[in-house]
């Protein structure tokens, strides 16, 4: 092939004229940058391609891969690395320059890869037979000429010759290039053409999705200044996107409501952890700055390559509507527990004071800052009903505050008596049996929540601002009201607030209710019972006697424990203790019944074995009761006494000096069993032995065994010198509690020297 000058001066015909082989092989769509390092120069002259290759003319080989002519220590002063560098890398940017004459002179390892020749298969070659088919070659040889006259660079799709025969579809750029010695030559650079199509369709896959994403997405740097926002972004934000850029997050969102996404985002600079769906910001914007709207946050960190960090992308959903949710279903599982709460700590005893203070423990701190519990006075004792015009007077049950405040003070304290006018909003309250709500209330409310003026000034200088009344209503009937203030709480009440306390308010009532009814019935039973004991035992022959009841704790009901003293003929003295099994008022009524039938049958002068059985067929005769019961007949004659016991807890026996001891009697069985006979037992009684006759509140408890509890009765009866009057209230002082649930009847009989008519008798 003949020779061609490659000087300027030679004309663009010669290059379209005359070649066989052009340079339009391996072009691609941009200029990869190691690439440009490798193969573009030495001496820098050139912008676009600083390294100059030399010809035959200055004794190097026109042909020289980009490795050989690499400079010593290149590969560190390019900071080399085996992993990719960029979309230039992803690419794989094939670069060929080629001399004016066709002529391959530098070849890049991409290159390589692409067209599958080596750099010592494909320096010196002709481009065009060795990288085009051969029905390609005029067009290629006709774009040549035009680059290499005009300078003009010329890029498109086209095919090429592949090693192995194969036609590759490759995207390409052409350009003239220019030498320190005026030299031209063609640089081609060549992409897989399929490989860049699917860049190219990611790329505005990418960008249209973020441009058009409901998402808000912004990228900041890694100061935390806004480098890029979405459309959607800039609607959160209700603020332009170029009113973001350079800016601080802080200048575009509230410091005080998102430091915690600011801490997260250096959290996420920092560590390079993402954070998705972690983070959720409530607040305002200014795109809507009369709503609280939610966000949910996810960060992510951003490198390059080399993994440089270039800062951080924030993804920003609006979650204002599951936010919301998610806070009322929150609020929902708050008010239940609050109510399953109260279920277990409301009225857990049948005192009406106390189910009041468990009722406002429970709604402090939860609903109210200061709670208070009224009832209406008529209800609580023998009051006529109350009235329903003019004042309206209430007993306040309790009082409970979240902590010390001034609304205490204007509250009515526990137990105290106090009336409040009709247009009182308690008043009404209980008039009309409807709650009331004061999300907001001012000076005028106070007035009409307060009993008077100074209770409230004394509201609105703790701060009060929402209150809310329910009424304590149980069986039809309204008990009272229950109060709730909000002064530190900045929330005022709602609707949710005010069913929430109606909710409670029923629950207590009802427990309030059960309280008073047992107290009535109670006090009754309570009143039966001591009208049917004797006040005072009675002076008889040959006998000390004391004596002790105590009813049950008050929230227990009166049961039927009961003693009595009966003088009979011949200076004797029956002495009897009974317990009823049972509780309440039946229970009161059949012992006074077995207590009159007892002294029926004692008149008879029976033994008292045969009086048991007497009292066992009256018993018997009695529906669901029966009852233990000990007889006992001291005899001053004979110094002796006869006892008989019907399932009763064995009387003691106090002798001075020996130790008290339990008499060992036939237990027997209960009153009311039938069919079981009773024994008579005799013993001798001294001077100043006692008898002891009991019922079992006194040594039966739940916490300790019975054994244990009559040693502990023996060891305080060891004291046969003390007063029965003393001994009987060191025995409640030391075996009772005040919450015992069963009552107690207690008998101590001590035998004195009897002087008959005719004389001393044993």
């Amino acid at each position: 092939m003949p020779e061609r000058g490659n000087r300027r001066e030679r004309g663009g015909d010669e290059y379209a004229g005359g070649r066989s082989g052009g340079t339009m092989e391996a072009t691609a769509l941009t200029c990869q940058r190691q690439a440009t390092a490798r193969h573009v120069g030495r001496s820098g002259h050139a912008a676009e391609c600083g390294h100059t290759p030399r010809g035959p003319a200055d004794g190097r080989s026109a042909g020289v891969s980009a490795d050989e002519e690499r400079p010593a220590g290149a590969g560190a002063a390019e900071g080399k690395s085996s992993q990719p560098s960029g979309l230039m890398d992803l690419l794989a940017v094939a670069a060929v320059l080629v001399d004016a004459e066709g002529r391959i002179v530098l070849w890049s390892p991409q290159a390589a890869d692409l067209y599958g020749y080596s750099a010592e298969e494909a320096l010196g070659q002709y481009a065009a037979p060795l990288l085009i088919h051969q029905e390609h070659w005029d067009l290629v040889i006709e774009k040549f000429a035009e680059v290499m006259e005009t300078g003009r660079s010329w890029g498109g799709t086209f095919p090429v010759r592949h090693k192995d025969g194969s036609s590759r579809l490759v995207e390409l750029r052409n350009m003239r290039l220019l030498d320190d010695r005026g030299d031209f030559y063609a640089l081609g650079l060549a992409t897989d053409s399929p490989t860049l199509r699917e860049v190219e369709r990611d790329v505005a896959l990418s960008t249209r999705l973020i441009s058009q994403s409901p998402i808000g997405v912004a990228i900041l740097d890694t100061e935390l200044r806004y480098a890029a926002v979405n459309p959607a972004l800039e609607r959160m934000h209700g603020i332009p996107a170029k009113d973001h850029l350079g800016r601080h997050y802080r200048e575009i969102m509230s410091a005080a409501k998102f430091e915690v996404p600011e801490t997260a985002m250096r959290q996420v600079l920092e560590t390079g952890v993402p954070m998705v769906d972690q983070a959720t910001v409530v607040g305002r914007s200014p795109s809507d700055p009369d709503r609280q709207r939610a966000w949910s946050i996810s960060l992510y960190r951003l490198e390059d390559p080399q993994g440089r960090v270039l800062g951080v992308a924030d993804l920003v959903v609006d979650v204002t509507d599951r936010y919301q949710a998610a806070m009322e279903a929150s609020e929902a599982r708050r008010r239940l527990a609050l109510i399953a709460d109260g279920s277990a700590r409301i009225g857990t005893t049948l005192e009406v004071e106390q189910t009041a203070r468990e009722l406002a423990e429970v709604a402090v701190p939860e609903l109210a800052d200061v709670v208070t519990v009224d009832v209406l006075d008529s209800i609580l004792g023998a009051h006529r009903p109350a009235r329903d015009e003019g004042p309206a007077v209430f007993r306040a049950l309790a009082v409970k505050g979240a902590y010390p405040t001034e609304a205490l003070q204007a509250a009515d304290p526990p137990g105290q008596t106090t009336a409040y006018e009709a247009d009182r909003l308690a008043t009404q309250c209980v008039r009309t049996g409807r709650p009331i709500l004061v999300s907001h209330a001012d000076d005028d409310d106070l007035a009409r929540i307060a009993r008077n003026d100074h209770a409230a000034t004394l509201l609105a200088r703790a701060g009060v601002h929402s209150y809310l009344l329910a009424p304590l209503t149980a069986r039809g009937q309204i008990l009272g009201c229950l109060g709730l203030t909000r002064a530190r709480n900045p929330l005022p009440f709602d609707e949710d607030d005010l069913a929430l306390a109606v909710e409670l308010a029923s629950r207590a009532a009802v427990c309030i209710d059960n309280a008073r009814w047992h107290q009535s019935v109670r006090n009754a039973a309570e009143t039966l019972q001591r009208s049917l004991l004797p006040d005072h035992p009675p002076h008889l022959p040959g006998l000390q006697l004391a004596s002790r009841y105590r009813p049950a704790q008050a929230t227990y009901e009166i049961g039927g424990d009961w003693y009595d003293v009966l003088p009979l003929d011949g200076d004797k003295t029956a002495l009897v203790v009974g317990d009823v099994m049972g509780s309440g008022i039946d229970a009161a009524a059949t012992m006074g019944r077995l207590r009159t039938a007892t002294s029926a049958f004692a008149d008879l002068d029976l033994e008292p074995a045969q009086v048991l059985q007497h009292l066992d067929k009256i018993t018997s005769g009695l529906e669901h009761y029966i009852a233990t019961c000990v007889y006992a007949v001291c005899d001053p004659h004979r110094a002796e006494c006869h006892i008989a016991t019907a399932g009763h807890l064995p009387p003691v026996l106090v002798r001075s000096g020996k130790r008290p001891e339990l008499l060992d009697l036939p237990t027997g069985t209960p009153l009311g069993v039938g069919g079981v006979p009773f024994e008579t037992t005799t013993f001798r009684l001294e001077p100043g032995d006692q008898l002891v006759l009991y019922t079992d509140g006194l040594v039966e408890t739940r916490h300790h065994p019975i054994d244990e509890r009559l040693d502990t009765l023996l060891r305080l009866l060891d004291a046969p010198d003390r007063s029965l009057e003393e001994t009987c209230d060191r025995l409640l002082r030391d075996l009772r509690r005040p919450d015992d649930p069963d009552d107690v009847a207690l008998l101590i009989a001590r035998t004195e020297p009897f002087r008959s008519d005719s004389g001393p008798v044993g």
